[in-house]
């Protein structure tokens, strides 16, 4: 890989405060991904429609806006990686990869480590349930129910410690897609996170689950970069302009999710600024 995020070894040797005084990576004489010749690309692998590994191959809507972006930076030696949620800010800051675009929402504590461009995509997040599951039409209807949510995301805790819905039980599971299976078998009563998410579950099984369509925040999707590289956030926000401008957003938002009934965004998403 040609670019390695320097905040790696100095985390390991002189702790997170003295990571954070390091220089901006983008500044002068400092290294930037829009220097690269290759990237490595964290995605998802198990999220129908935004990450999957189908036979050897990564496929979905991250993966396609993905390689769009390294496209648009001259960048055509893609590598794609597998990572869980848990995994993302400890993958970009040992520089096991150069990128993320894995769902990744963008938020006040990550981006003290990370730098983000974007968001790419603004999602909601909502409820699946099972198919005969009659009694959840929106959030409210979690109390005294148990949710699953994925390691290393934020969704769940949303719900209990955001809106201060106490649930019976929040169980954490490794992926979205082990949630998914605990919904199935009968283990949890609801999965809640991101809309792009559900749907791409939903779309694999919709006569076991039902999406509830009842959405009650904001989750932006932003594209994970080594803390302080501004030109590359710069140039990632340039790519995502153009990437809606074109109508190549809308174009993959409809492959990906066309036949779930979700409505999906297909303007520019107003961008959180690359300082």
């Amino acid at each position: 890989m040609w670019f390695r995020h320097r905040r790696g070894a100095a985390a390991a040797a002189l702790g997170a405060v003295a990571v954070m005084a390091l220089p901006a990576c983008s500044a002068e004489g400092e290294e930037s991904l829009v220097d690269a010749t290759s990237l490595t690309v964290g995605v998802k692998e198990d999220q129908p429609g935004l990450g999957l590994n189908v036979d050897g191959e990564l496929v979905g809507f991250d993966v396609d806006v993905a390689t769009y972006v390294a496209g648009h930076m001259g960048i055509d030696d893609v590598r794609l990686v597998g990572v869980t949620s848990a995994e993302r800010e400890e993958k970009l800051i040992s520089g096991e990869v150069d990128m993320v675009v894995a769902t990744y929402s963008i938020t006040p504590a990550r981006r003290t480590e990370v730098t983000f461009g974007g968001p790419y995509y603004v999602a909601k997040q909502d409820i699946l349930v099972r198919a005969d599951e009659t009694g959840v039409e929106g959030v409210r209807d979690l109390e005294g129910r148990s949710v699953c949510q994925g390691a290393g995301s934020n969704s769940a805790t949303r719900i209990t410690e955001g809106l201060g819905i106490e649930v019976r039980e929040l169980q954490e599971a490794e992926t979205y897609s082990a949630c998914i299976e605990r919904l199935s078998e009968g283990s949890v009563d609801a999965v809640s996170t991101d809309n792009l998410i559900l749907a791409g579950f939903l779309a694999e099984d919709p006569d076991a689950f039902r999406f509830v369509n009842n959405p009650f925040t904001d989750e932006k999707y932003g594209v994970g970069l080594p803390y302080g590289d501004v030109a590359a956030c710069e140039a990632v926000n340039k790519a995502v302009s153009e990437m809606y401008q074109d109508g190549t957003a809308a174009g993959l938002l409809e492959e990906w999710f066309g036949e779930t009934d979700l409505e999906v965004v297909r303007s520019v998403p107003q961008f959180e600024g690359c300082d």
